[in-house]
């Protein structure tokens, strides 16, 4: 089964075009990574996904249902988005006790306080965090409480922005390893923007790689581990990721 079918996406700012004519399949349990410089279009294609970047033309269908410009609150349900950066995507002002019961609240769910500590269990937290704020956590502390966030309403897919790009390297392993337990014991589709290939490598079964919005070439993960690539732009994305490979990979 397809979770998530893209074809012939164009998005738009203003008068720019951000995203060009991308056609693009994630089945289901997949880990799939959209790859490439830095204003390719990788983090824009999750954005339109969630209806967050409404502005779009062509067709986003997830598990074959058309999704609508904007945002749908039925669809919050199925699909969440981790962002980049923990410290600005929890509310400074609200608890972790706050944040994660926002969404059961939102949406009528039961036994809400048990939830909540089930959720941080989940993601390596015990209750003691519940009652504390944002700025008492550090920054992989925070991204297992967004992630926890994330997996409040039992979504089947979850859209990653750069991840761990924001949290130290130290840190980094330990979020990737979360993550991929929790894809294996829920049984969850990502669909992943990263410059790091490396993390593709650990976390992926296949990639797209991205340059100026297009995709320039999809490929599996054995592929970027050769580093046989067909297209010119891949291969020089590989090499220069190659210095950094030993030291970085989970």
């Amino acid at each position: 089964m397809t979770a998530i079918h893209l074809q012939d996406l164009d998005i738009y700012y203003g008068e720019s075009r951000a995203v060009q004519g991308v056609n693009l399949d994630v089945a289901s349990g997949e880990s799939f990574a959209l790859v490439g410089e830095s204003g390719s279009g990788k983090s824009t294609i999750l954005k339109a996904i969630m209806g967050l970047a409404p502005d779009w033309t062509g067709t986003i269908e997830v598990d074959g249902a058309a999704r609508s410009h904007g945002t749908d609150r039925a669809f919050s349900a199925h699909c969440q988005m981790v962002f980049q950066d923990p410290y600005s995507s929890l509310h400074p002002r609200k608890t972790i006790d706050a944040a994660l019961a926002e969404p059961l609240l939102i949406h009528g769910k039961p036994n809400r306080d048990k939830r909540v500590v089930e959720l941080l269990a989940e993601v390596g937290l015990d209750a003691r965090f519940r009652f504390r704020f944002p700025h008492q956590l550090s920054g992989g502390q925070r991204q297992r409480v967004a992630i926890a966030r994330a997996l409040a309403l039992e979504p089947k897919l979850l859209l990653l922005d750069e991840p761990t790009s924001a949290l130290d390297v130290s840190i980094q392993a330990e979020i990737l390893n979360l993550l991929k337990r929790l894809r294996r014991e829920r049984g969850l589709t990502y669909l992943m923007v990263t410059h790091n290939l490396p993390v593709v490598s650990f976390m992926c079964d296949r990639l797209a790689v991205m340059r100026h919005g297009k995709i320039v070439e999809t490929a599996d993960v054995a592929t970027l581990r050769s580093g046989q690539f067909d297209s010119a732009y891949a291969r020089d994305l590989y090499r220069l990721s190659e210095p950094d490979q030993t030291e970085q990979t989970p």
